[in-house]
């Protein structure tokens, strides 16, 4: 056994630890997650088996063959052409070539474009471009073609949209008004997301992506169950993922129910549950990384809540395996030691279908 295995902090910084230090911070990233959640706690044997996994030398691990996971992506198939700034290449080539170098040259499982901003309220204004994009790269690819989008409720409150900002709000203690205008966001929300949501379908589009989702707290949380629900029932077919944008539900409303259950505080294996309620064919648990703990606990952590997750799910659950969640530093360009090990720990040990 080594004196030291290379690892990294949330933050990405390079660092080197003991074995005896990375199994202390492995079990104590799964305790965090076991305690805020209320759920057991990762076995002694996967603890060990996730210790194997980070103190792998190689910088690239990877699962054995039949372990293999399907991919689904939030917009990443458009990376290529995407700016520095988002993590792309920056290349100076269009939407369909890049969607194409995806699917074909990296030999992706499905595909995704969105909206630059990626956020379905400015979705609303170039909606005919959206449609004619999303037509024009389904008819050469090969692999299912996902358009995803943020709820980004936040867009709806002023200076941005038409209601009062609760974030101007509470502070001055108008609770209720704050809660009447999150309330009327997530109506305006949740017609919007339907109405987009329709005109693919009528297109003819494979699946839609609500990426994100609660990122302004409950209520953005109850508009998007609501609108997956309705566009299910209008379109059966078309396959619907829901990707969260925490572990827990903030609770900025804190009074919001959907069918009878308390939006605030929910945890993944809760949140699975409401999206299975509404018909969505995938969930995506993402687990919040804590920049000032080891690359070690924020994967006990992420593991644990997904195992749980999976635990519980009767859809395929595809973690969000990205910057800042589910075990990745919070760095625009992920480190692939990193990455490799994360998927690899949520596969076999966190038994996700799919990343």
């Amino acid at each position: 056994m080594p004196d030291t295995i290379s690892t990294r902090m949330g933050d990405g910084e390079r660092v080197k630890m003991s074995p005896e230090k990375i199994m202390d911070e492995l079990r104590a990233g799964s305790e965090n997650a076991a305690g805020m959640a209320r759920i057991p706690v990762l076995t002694d044997d996967e603890i060990e088996q996730l210790y194997d996994i980070i103190a792998e030398p190689g910088r690239v691990v990877s699962v054995p063959h039949g372990h293999e996971l399907i991919m689904t992506d939030d917009g990443i198939a458009e990376c290529f052409v995407g700016t520095e700034a988002d993590g792309g290449s920056g290349i100076s080539i269009s939407r369909q070539a890049s969607v194409l170098s995806y699917e074909r040259g990296l030999a992706a499982d499905t595909g995704s474009i969105g909206h630059s901003d990626y956020s379905f309220k400015p979705v609303k204004a170039i909606l005919d471009v959206e449609l004619q994009a999303y037509h024009t790269i389904s008819m050469l690819t090969t692999a299912p073609l996902f358009y995803g989008s943020q709820p980004n409720m936040g867009l709806y409150f002023q200076p941005d949209g038409p209601f009062p900002n609760p974030a101007d709000m509470m502070p001055v203690g108008k609770i209720k008004e704050a809660q009447a205008a999150q309330e009327d966001a997530a109506e305006k929300l949740c017609a919007d997301m339907v109405s987009i949501g329709k005109e693919f379908n009528a297109m003819g589009c494979e699946g839609f992506n609500f990426d994100t989702a609660g990122s302004t707290g409950d209520a953005e949380l109850y508009a998007t169950l609501q609108a997956a629900r309705q566009l299910k029932q209008y379109a059966p077919d078309m396959a619907i993922i829901i990707g969260m944008a925490s572990e827990f539900v903030l609770g900025m409303h804190g009074e919001i129910m959907f069918d009878e259950q308390r939006l605030a505080g929910l945890f993944p294996h809760d949140q699975v549950k409401l999206a299975e309620s509404v018909g969505a064919d995938i969930f995506g648990p993402a687990i919040n990384v804590d920049t000032s703990k080891s690359f070690a606990w924020n994967l006990a952590k992420a593991v644990t809540m997904v195992k749980e997750t999976v635990a519980r799910a009767e859809i395929p659950v595809h973690p969000n395996v990205g910057m800042g969640v589910c075990g990745i530093p919070m760095l625009l360009e992920v480190p692939i030691d990193c990455v490799s090990r994360a998927s690899k720990a949520l596969t076999l040990i966190g038994k996700a279908d799919g990343l």
